[in-house]
């Protein structure tokens, strides 16, 4: 298994989707990651439901593995003092909550590490953390919507699309992820930890980068075009007999790797379809070519055609196909992670390995203030100091 990052203590203060898949990552790289949540409520995403699996929002599950819960209300200020008391004994400190917000509580970057100098804090907001919509609430469809991901996505006589995935939130966790990754390479030489910040927004104008760089150098605007790019062709879906199958041909040795696959090696020579730049010009004429003869086939048998010419493409498989695919099971990528709480949870695993390990799957995600008790008599609190902050409500 790997753990690189075993002894690292990560303070985890955040809720739904981007933050918890950073802290869930640093977990499982090996650190410890003691989860604050609001006592009797917790993260929101516990009741994101339907669906959910035990009584738990499975969108909870996905995210918060490889963590230890602690119920602390930091809205009081024994709650507070019990955050800062953590963070001096932490290596890292991730929050997602609105810029000035943890400030005003005496828990910023500056409040924090003038008594833990080493702590790398990681900042995720919406939008950033200057600017006019600086203090603006961001969910991932919103932010797709805000930086051009849906003007984008989808087809032209259709209104724009959200992309399915969570693509903002979670890529958002993987720019904190690297940041905080980065800060914490950096403090082995400096001993000094540092301020990591990233949002939701700039993640998503990240990745328009494309899109934005065709605009800036050349004055071309991407419109909707369905599952095709404009660069390429043929680079999109085509009918089957009993579904469609997705090829990629983004050259001309693979374009005559289609053409020979289909029974139509003669196709080749068109002079329509000469470079991929004709190719792309006259796309609707390739495009009717080539599916009168996909469509000829079951996409079982079209898909082995094709791969045996060399040629890319694969069929658009459900969830259900994703789940039970022989590929995926060959790499590893769904692994069993039963607790007495969630008997039969199974994970998707962390996409890298390093020298043929992948990631430590060492716990699953926790009961709400399962370990407030055991955490915070690591931060040095006696018995009776733990029963006087439950009384007062102050951890649960």
């Amino acid at each position: 298994m790997i753990d690189i990052l075993k002894g690292i203590t990560v303070l985890d203060l955040t809720q739904n989707i981007a933050g918890p898949y950073c802290t869930q990552l640093l977990g499982d790289f090996g650190a410890d990651v003691i989860k604050v949540e609001r006592p009797g409520s917790g993260d929101d995403a516990r009741r994101w439901v339907p669906p959910a699996s035990h009584g738990v929002g499975t969108a909870f599950l996905a995210v918060n593995r490889n963590k230890r819960s602690v119920g602390i209300d930091i809205g009081v200020p024994q709650g507070r003092d019990v955050v800062r008391r953590l963070a001096d004994r932490a290596d890292v400190l991730v929050h997602a909550v609105r810029p000035g917000s943890l400030e005003a509580r005496g828990l910023g970057y500056d409040d924090l590490a003038a008594t833990n100098p080493r702590l790398v804090y990681c900042a995720i907001s919406a939008f950033g953390e200057s600017g006019p919509l600086a203090r603006e609430p961001g969910y991932d469809p919103l932010i797709q919507a805000f930086t051009g991901i849906m003007s984008v996505t989808g087809h032209a006589d259709r209104p724009p699309a959200r992309v399915g995935v969570s693509v903002i939130d979670m890529g958002t966790a993987l720019w904190a992820f690297i940041g905080t990754l980065a800060a914490l390479y950096r403090r082995q030489e400096t001993g000094r930890g540092g301020r990591v910040s990233t949002s939701l927004m700039e993640t998503g104008v990240n990745w328009m980068s494309l899109f934005l760089t065709h605009y800036m150098g050349a004055g071309f605007v991407g419109q909707r075009l369905g599952d095709v790019t404009p660069m390429t062709s043929p680079y999109e879906s085509f009918a089957t007999r009993d579904g469609a199958v997705l090829i990629t041909a983004a050259n001309d040795k693979l374009f005559a790797a289609v053409c020979s696959a289909l029974g139509i090696p003669d196709v080749v020579a068109d002079a329509r379809f000469a470079s991929n730049a004709l190719r792309v010009a006259n796309r609707p004429a390739l495009h009717a070519l080539l599916e009168a003869r996909t469509a000829t086939y079951a996409t079982t048998e079209c898909v082995e055609r094709l791969r045996a010419a060399g040629a890319p493409c694969s069929p658009i498989n459900t969830v259900v196909e994703v789940h039970d695919d022989a590929q995926v099971a060959a790499m590893r990528m769904i692994k069993p992670l039963p607790a007495p709480h969630l008997p039969d949870l199974r994970v998707v695993d962390v996409p890298v390995a390093i020298d043929g390990e992948k990631a430590s799957l060492r716990q699953a995600p926790p009961l709400l203030g399962a370990h407030t008790d055991e955490v915070l008599r690591w931060a040095g609190y006696a018995a009776a100091e733990i029963a006087a902050l439950k009384a007062c409500k102050a951890v649960g």
